[in-house]
C-alpha cells in the first residue's frame, strides 16, 4: 500500500472528526471527505501537522473492519 505524506494538513478544509475517535477531548482523528488522491487523516491536536492520505479502498476495508469489531481500540 502506498500512502501520500501532506505535510501541513491545515492547508485542506472541511476536516471532521472520525466517529471511531476516543470519547477524550484532545484523542481524535479528523477525515476529510472527497479528497481525489484518496482519504486524509490527521491527529486534531495537530492540525499544522502532516496527514496521510490513505488509499479509499484501504480505508474503507479498515472501517469495516472496525465495525465488525475485528480490532479491538484501547485507550
Amino acid at each position: 500500500m502506498t500512502e501520500l505524506i501532506l505535510p501541513d494538513a491545515a492547508l485542506l478544509t472541511g476536516w471532521r472528526k472520525s466517529s471511531y475517535s476516543g470519547a477524550e477531548a484532545g484523542s481524535c482523528l479528523e477525515v476529510l471527505d472527497g479528497h481525489p488522491a484518496g482519504v486524509p487523516v490527521r491527529d486534531s491536536k495537530d492540525p499544522h501537522g502532516p496527514a496521510v492520505v490513505f488509499p479509499a479502498a484501504a480505508w474503507s476495508s479498515f472501517i469495516a473492519t472496525l465495525k465488525d469489531g475485528e480490532l479491538a481500540c484501547h485507550g
